[in-house]
Parts: C-alpha cells; sequence; structure tokens
C-alpha cells in the first residue's frame, strides 16, 4: 500500500537581515487586510462612512490581538506572569536571552471576548447604533481571518494533531517527528471556510442581517461547535486547567459560547429597533 503521509518542513519565515518575517505574522497580516476590505463592502452597502471604518480597524487590531495574547497567558501559559511578563506583551521574550519571537501564543478564547468588548467600546464611542448591530457584521470579516490563522498554525507546525494511522497524516518535521498526525490547522481552516461562506449568503442573500443577533449567534454556533470537535483529534496545547468528563480546556471554553450562540439565535428579541 502507497503511503500518503504529508511530511512537512517549510521554513519559518523570511530572513531581513535584522529580523525574520514569520510567515505567522504575514498570515496575520492577511487575515486583517482582507477582512478590512469586507468590512468596506458591507459598510459601503449600510451607508457607513469611511472614518468609523479606519476607527472599527482599529479598535478590532487592538482588542482582537491583545485578547488573543491574554487569553492564551491566561487559559494555557499562566506561568509567564512571573517568569517573563514583558513577552505577554511584546514580540520579544526576555527570559534565557533577549530574542524576537514576533507575536506567538494566542488563544481564540481570548480573541473572541476581546472582539466583543472592543466592538462594545467602539460602537460607545464611534458607530452609536446597537452593539449587536456591529457583532453581525464584523463576524464575517472575523470568520475569514481565522481561516489565514489556522493556516499560519500549521505553517507554524503548532497546535498539532493527535497521532494518526490514517494515511493521510501529516508529518511535522519541525518537531522531530517521523510518525504523522491530524492536521488539525488545516480541518479547522477548511471548516471555517464554510463558516465565512454561510455568514456571507446570510447577510447578502437573505434578510438575516435585520434580526440582531442572528448572524453573530450563528457565527459562535458555527465557529465553536467546529472547535469543539477538532479538539477530539488535537494535542493539548499548555497544562489543562478546565478538564470536566474527558472535555478539554479548549471545549470547555467553547461550550458558553455555543449556548450563547442559540440564544442569539432563537430566543433573544431586541429591545430597540434597528435605525
Amino acid at each position: 500500500m502507497i503511503a500518503l503521509d504529508m511530511v512537512w518542513d517549510p521554513s519559518k519565515g523570511l530572513d531581513l537581515g535584522f529580523f525574520t518575517l514569520h510567515y505567522y505574522s504575514v498570515m496575520w497580516i492577511l487575515a486583517f487586510i482582507i477582512g478590512l476590505q469586507i468590512m468596506k463592502r458591507i459598510y459601503k452597502n449600510e451607508g457607513q462612512g469611511e472614518a468609523s471604518l479606519d476607527s472599527l480597524f482599529i479598535y478590532a487590531v487592538i482588542g482582537i490581538m491583545l485578547g488573543a495574547r491574554l487569553g492564551h497567558v491566561i487559559f494555557y501559559q499562566p506561568e509567564l506572569i512571573r517568569e517573563d511578563f514583558f513577552s505577554i506583551f511584546l514580540p520579544f521574550k526576555f527570559k534565557g536571552g533577549f530574542e524576537f519571537t514576533g507575536f506567538q501564543g494566542l488563544a481564540s478564547h481570548g480573541a473572541a471576548i476581546a472582539m466583543i468588548i472592543s466592538m462594545y467600546i467602539y460602537n460607545k464611542k464611534v458607530l452609536h447604533k446597537t452593539v449587536l448591530w456591529i457583532l453581525d457584521r464584523v463576524v464575517i470579516p472575523v470568520a475569514s481571518g481565522a481561516v489565514f490563522v489556522r493556516l499560519g498554525n500549521f505553517i507554524n507546525s503548532e497546535i498539532i494533531g493527535k497521532p494518526t494511522g490514517s494515511d493521510f497524516g501529516v508529518v511535522f518535521k519541525d518537531l522531530g517527528e517521523n510518525f504523522p498526525r491530524h492536521p488539525a490547522q488545516l480541518y479547522e481552516a477548511g471548516s471555517y471556510i464554510f463558516v465565512f461562506l454561510a455568514l456571507w449568503y446570510f447577510y447578502w442573500k437573505t434578510k438575516k442581517s435585520e434580526q440582531q443577533g442572528f448572524l453573530f449567534g450563528l457565527f459562535l454556533v458555527m465557529l465553536w461547535s467546529i472547535r469543539f470537535f477538532v479538539e477530539f483529534v488535537k494535542e493539548p496545547q499548555g497544562d489543562e486547567y478546565f478538564t470536566l468528563f474527558g472535555l478539554n480546556t479548549g471545549q470547555m471554553l467553547s461550550i458558553p459560547f455555543v449556548l450563547i450562540g442559540l440564544y442569539f439565535m432563537f430566543i433573544y428579541k431586541p429591545k430597540t429597533k434597528l435605525s
């Protein structure tokens, strides 16, 4: 039988002399640039000005990056708080010698919480609609961005899957291994494409954008359900601080998001009408 395992051994980035531009960082940059173009089209459709779009970009970048980093530290690597505090907020490590690392260790759960908070502040300071109005729309580019982030994880050989006997596994040579693992990052990236397409369809082809909270809820249900099931074939990302009934930290943190999503899709009744 012919083995179809893929051997993955890429370079980490482009050597620019004074530092290495990591492909992972490039994926994040692409996520924000493409996301901005998607929101520009949505804002044009909604009659929103360029000034409010520029502010949205700033709030989204700062909120998502900061939340993703803090989420990773709190849920998976709290020892950094006492061992290498400044590496939490800066793209460098100081413990064991100064080194440029880029922003590594980012948790999607933290990013999701920070996105909601930053959109609340953005709406209050800039948009003056309802927070669900912006959340129903910003989840569309966020879903597209999630695809690029997981591709970046795959390039970095991180958030790896468990060993598999399948001929369709991936051998991560970067880890010094010679056996195949589930390409969990690609499972998620491919699934998030469908999340993006579903949100895009409901926004442009139906009137669901007029039902406050529906698109936001659909995003939460789809994305975190995918995350929940892919976790079964993932290796732990760090110390598992929350486990119950055989479910790991990522799964335990995903369940509340799914429940909140179902609430906004089927139960929530807005107190105010969209203007």
